[in-house]
């Protein structure tokens, strides 16, 4: 299931966070083949998101991994259509996208949702981690292997909770200028 909740953090929380988002540098993170540009969140801010997130899914939550990210458009412009079923060398249960800054692009823009024309719309457990990354690979970028499903809108102070295991991304590949700030979480 996925959960969109608006106003997601309280005003002054909201603020402060994307202030302080503005007064630090994004540091390049290579993973692979692959550059991101982060920020990472501190303990108490992380507490917060995950006992947010627990109530609004009446269950006890720990998180596996979080940080902030931006995509600009320069930075991080791939499709990069992706699961994130294995995180860390765990298998999170659910991811949180929650977007920060203001937006400065216009048409549709968000979260994706996407079907691999193999795969379906979810990359299953049984799933090698060999396979995981051959599909990573070979696929992410290769719009003819996807077929969009659905487009979350783009809004500030909006989380967008999904399971990890959904294929997905930003849209589209590309961020704005000042750059597509969002704090991201995967968390069992």
């Amino acid at each position: 299931m996925i959960n969109i909740v608006d106003n997601f953090l309280d005003d002054l929380t909201y603020i402060s966070t994307y202030n302080k988002l503005l007064d630090n540098d994004f540091e390049e993170v290579v993973v692979g083949d692959k550059s991101f540009w982060v920020q990472f969140s501190n303990p108490e801010f992380d507490q917060a998101i995950i006992d947010r997130v627990s109530s609004i899914e009446g269950v006890e939550r720990r998180s596996v991994l979080s940080f902030f990210r931006v995509a600009t458009d320069e930075l991080d412009t791939d499709w990069r259509i992706h699961a994130d079923s294995i995180i860390n060398g765990e298998r999170p249960t659910r991811a949180l996208v929650l977007n920060i800054s203001p937006s400065k692009m216009s048409g549709l823009h968000g979260t994706a949702f996407w079907s691999h024309r193999d795969l379906g719309d979810s990359l299953h457990d049984g799933v090698s981690f060999e396979d995981f990354d051959g599909m990573l690979l070979n696929d992410s970028n290769d719009l003819s292997k996807w077929d969009l499903q659905s487009v979350v809108g783009y809004k500030i102070n909006r989380a967008v909770c999904y399971p990890c295991n959904y294929f997905h991304s930003k849209y589209p590949n590309v961020g704005w200028e000042d750059g597509r700030m969002v704090y991201v979480m995967f968390y069992k």
